[in-house]
């Protein structure tokens, strides 16, 4: 059997799997636009906001629906799988067989990838449909943040599993980055209203830079190349740092 087929077997069971996961499917696929609907049911949210330079709130947290998705998948989602696997010897009796334990990490990439991108587009598409939320005017500067976004939140997680011995710890560690990243993201306060010294400080993170890129995007701006350059930054850091960490038993 070649390589291609039996890579495609594993993606192929790691999809169906996904689907017996109700918990993961709802938190990833649709927490994020649940929470823009609630956000955006409040009659207020849908005003203009003088300290959102004009956007009205809803609009702020279309970008932040969209980082959500990305950040449960990533960081709590596919750690904790990853780390399973692990923890009951799978990876381990895959190496007697012809599938590539890679194949199975690219298969988790892969899918937890495709998911993110779900939550975002349905993030985009109800923000347009029921509280109309501009679509992103740089579409191409908007797709390069968001890709970015991708490849940084899964090598994040790739190093939380690399660095979990157990699922136990693998949720700990999730949980514990968690908080921050939904902070950086702008959850509770959009990056745009966050004072000028944190709105900087935040801009290091992946997930504040990534806000801010989307947010230029969205304003129909090319993202700023220094955002773009840190979300570069720590997926080539964070990749390195999965590639050296990771252990299959």
């Amino acid at each position: 059997m070649s390589t291609a087929v039996v890579d495609t077997a594993v993606l192929k069971t790691e999809i169906r799997l996904l689907g017996r996961e109700p918990g993961s499917l709802f938190w990833t696929l649709l927490f994020p636009t649940l929470l823009l609907v609630i956000l955006g049911s409040i009659p207020s949210f849908r005003e203009p906001e003088a300290g959102l330079d004009g956007l009205r709130t809803v609009d702020a947290y279309v970008p932040v629906a969209v980082l959500l998705g990305l950040i449960v998948g990533g960081i709590q989602a596919m750690p904790q799988t990853l780390t399973g696997y692990r923890e009951r010897g799978i990876l381990r009796r895959m190496s007697t067989t012809p599938v590539r334990p890679v194949a199975l990490l690219s298969a988790q990439m892969l899918v937890y990838g495709s998911a993110a991108l779900a939550s975002a587009l349905l993030a985009l598409a109800v923000g347009r449909l029921a509280f109309d939320v501009t679509l992103p005017e740089q579409p191409f500067g908007y797709v390069l943040a968001l890709v970015l976004t991708v490849l940084a939140v899964l090598a994040l997680g790739a190093v939380i599993s690399a660095l979990s011995r157990t699922t136990k710890i693998a949720g700990a560690v999730g949980s514990a980055v968690f908080f921050p990243a939904m902070f950086c993201a702008g959850v509770w306060m959009p990056v745009q209203a966050m004072p000028d010294v944190l709105a900087r400080i935040v801009g290091y993170t992946p997930f504040g830079a990534a806000a801010q890129a989307l947010n230029q995007a969205a304003a129909g701006d090319w993202p700023g190349w220094d955002h773009l350059g840190v979300l570069a930054a720590w997926t080539i850091l964070l990749t390195a740092g999965a590639g050296r960490w990771f252990r299959w038993e």
